[in-house]
């Protein structure tokens, strides 16, 4: 910075602040030819004092800005512009969604896993509701904590398989974008956020709104919530979860990512970071990116029912033993992959049709489990009793 705008003066000395003699020489304003400052100046004892205080060091230990169209100028610091308040989506909108279940495609995946019963409690639970955007389109809204709905997310799956429809578009949208909302603010929260009400369970986040469901119908002592993508988990989105003790199930293959957020919302509550799918993960299911629903519904919400849900774990999950049933995989060509061996998963025994197998019609071929995608087939259960499906 130039001090051109300040000259010592010619006439008239101040006492030293240094040697507090009658030698010193003040810089003034060239434009006013007013003293800067009484501290801002030279002292003439150069040899024997050389105390110098020249105005950029008295602009910068006061914190002022230096113009060279004006003197100096108070370095004002910036004021924040004022945060957009969030909007939210009107309650009729939600309440006329809540129908047309007999259409829509996960719930009819969900009655088929879990039962009706089960599946109108899920919808309960979340006010989960129904689109007309696609056939059979899920509804999920985020209802925060205070019950302010944020915005619903669409998506279309297959009810077969509980897979999420991505072929020949990703079928995900949302209810503001849709309804073109004028200056609409989005600020999302956790789906299923509405449920903290409950001051007592342990709360366990997943990263599919699918994922909270199933898992809330297996092991309902947990609260269950959902950030709605891997990268959504966040400080900001858990905001709401101050003080509370919570568990993170990331999918497979996230462990690590999902490791590291705790670092930032380890600051507002007690969390941890399960790793029971990343090593249970086959290279396969890794590739798929497993989730715990895929592993649950490998099993009856009943076997879970005598557990002990009451600690801050979740039960581990085995393989199935004689008498329950073995997830196994439907192409759509018909071809029946069976994961062998159930517990070590190295290959897929396949077998042409569901039928060919329950009549041991015809001899298998043995395929490795990394040249096969199953992402997108149909899963059937065996019955390890029967050997059937």
């Amino acid at each position: 910075m130039e001090d051109y705008k300040y000259s010592l003066q010619k006439k008239g000395k101040n006492i030293c602040p240094k040697c507090e003699r009658k030698t010193f020489v003040l810089y003034i304003d060239n434009s006013s030819g007013n003293p800067l400052h009484s501290t801002v100046g030279k002292c003439d004892r150069s040899d024997n004092c050389g105390h110098h205080y020249p105005p950029k060091e008295y602009f910068s230990d006061n914190d002022i800005s230096f113009d060279k169209k004006m003197a100096y100028t108070p370095r004002m610091k910036p004021i924040p512009k004022p945060q957009p308040r969030p909007s939210y989506i009107d309650t009729e909108l939600l309440k006329k969604s809540l129908h047309g279940y007999e259409d829509n495609r996960l719930i009819q995946y969900l009655r088929g896993v879990a039962g009706d019963k089960a599946a109108k409690e899920a919808i309960n639970r979340y006010f989960i509701g129904t689109s007309k955007h696609w056939d059979g389109a899920t509804v999920f809204w985020q209802i925060d904590a205070n019950k302010k709905i944020h915005t619903g997310k669409i998506m279309q799956y297959n009810s077969n398989t509980g897979k999420r429809v991505k072929e020949p578009v990703n079928k995900i949208q949302w209810v503001h974008a849709i309804l073109k909302l004028p200056d609409f603010n989005l600020s999302q929260c956790l789906f299923g956020e509405h449920l903290l009400i409950d001051k007592n369970k342990t709360i366990v986040i997943v990263e599919s709104e699918k994922t909270a469901i199933i898992a809330s119908v297996y092991l309902p002592n947990f609260i269950w919530l959902a950030c709605g993508g891997c990268g959504n988990l966040s400080l900001k989105l858990c905001e709401a979860l101050k003080g509370r003790n919570v568990i993170l199930y990331p999918d497979a293959g996230k462990y690590n990512e999902w490791n590291e957020k705790t670092k930032a919302i380890s600051t507002i509550c007690t969390i941890s970071v399960s790793s029971l799918i990343e090593k249970q993960a086959t290279e396969a299911e890794l590739k798929a990116g497993f989730d715990l629903a895929d592993y649950l519904v490998q099993f009856s919400p009943s076997d879970f029912a005598m557990e002990n849900q009451s600690i801050a774990e979740m039960p581990t999950i085995k393989e199935p033993t004689p008498d329950k049933q073995l997830i196994c995989y439907v192409s759509n060509a018909g071809r029946l992959h069976i994961p062998t061996p159930p517990d070590g998963r190295i290959t897929y025994t396949v077998y042409p049709s569901v039928e060919a197998y329950n009549k041991r019609s015809t001899i298998p071929k043995i395929m490795p489990i990394q040249s096969v995608d199953i992402s997108n087939m149909k899963q059937v259960f065996i019955n390890l009793k029967t050997l059937t499906i």
